[in-house]
């Protein structure tokens, strides 16, 4: 069953709503985690209605919800049309992704995703993949390090603390976050605790391809949904936000540029924003859970 300890969901009631759920429709839930959302979605839906949740942390199988029109997919949710496929189901009404980390990852010491706790500097969410925190910083060029920290953790100094950490990790052991964090403690610009968090962001992004991944699922929007469905996207970063805004503006990942002013092509847009600005948690929800703060909802309709 959902477990609240194991991660507050957040936007939840504004995501619901959001949905606007058709109680006999088929729904996708991106980032199953500790099934809040999933189980709201479900309280939605009649005895017709079916629900898809994927989730590629194997913890995440221990708050599986006991109910028949609830089918789990243990597996990123970047092979979302081809496990929809799988399992016969053509179409769906809407989709949600609650993006990052869920609590019990940032509190489970032992993930590595954490700048509070000890640990091994790991950070995978799917612990059947090789790629770690450790292996990163252990092997990528000083150029590819400097491009993750600015472009996934707009790191200050990224080329500085990119160049240190390959000028010296022959001689310092990277296998513990406290290794880490004491490497990088020389090289912090500004708030300590902001800085660590930039740079683990950063990391995390990259050992888990969280941008691919999103932007396939993405992509792969049009083929699944029903004319009118909603997409519901819960960001935590401007880098993930921008492309979810992109996208549901060109199905596109950058800013579309009309190069001929005197053109009368017009490309017909597929999905439209339900609001102008992302939805953001309340003051109610940010004194309750501090983790809300940098969420932001999207939600677009397909126009097929």
């Amino acid at each position: 069953m959902a477990n609240n300890n194991y991660h507050i969901p957040v936007l939840l009631q504004e995501t619901i709503t959001a949905l606007n759920i058709n109680p006999a429709g088929t729904y996708v839930d991106c980032t199953f985690g500790g099934g809040g959302h999933s189980k709201h979605i479900l309280e939605q839906l009649n005895e017709k209605g079916k629900l898809v949740a994927f989730d590629q942390d194997e913890d995440a199988k221990k708050n599986l919800l006991n109910d028949e029109r609830f089918l789990f997919v243990p597996h990123n949710f970047r092979h979302l049309q081809r496990f929809l496929r799988l399992y016969k189901i053509d179409k769906i009404d809407g989709i949600l992704a609650d993006l990052g980390v869920s609590s019990h990852q940032f509190d489970e010491g032992s993930r590595g995703f954490s700048t509070r706790f000890d640990g091994p500097f790991d950070m995978r969410m799917n612990v059947q993949q090789e790629l770690t925190a450790k292996q990163i910083v252990s092997t990528y060029t000083a150029q590819q390090l400097q491009w993750i920290f600015q472009e996934y953790g707009q790191v200050t100094n990224a080329k500085t603390l990119a160049t240190h950490i390959v000028q010296h990790r022959n001689t310092v052991q990277f296998e513990t976050i406290a290794q880490f964090k004491t490497f990088i403690s020389a090289y912090v610009k500004g708030n300590p605790n902001k800085y660590l968090a930039q740079v683990f962001q950063a990391l995390r992004i990259e050992v888990n391809d969280e941008v691919g991944a999103l932007k396939e699922m993405l992509l792969q929007l049009p083929n699944v949904l029903n004319k009118g469905a909603r997409v519901a996207i819960i960001t935590f970063h401007s880098l993930e936000d921008r492309l979810v805004k992109n996208y549901f503006r060109n199905e596109g990942f950058e800013v579309e540029v009309d190069i001929n002013p005197f053109s009368t092509t017009v490309k017909e847009k597929r999905f439209g924003s339900v609001s102008k600005k992302p939805i953001e948690a309340s003051e109610k929800e940010l004194k309750l859970n501090n983790r809300s703060r940098s969420a932001k909802l999207r939600v677009a309709d397909f126009l097929g």
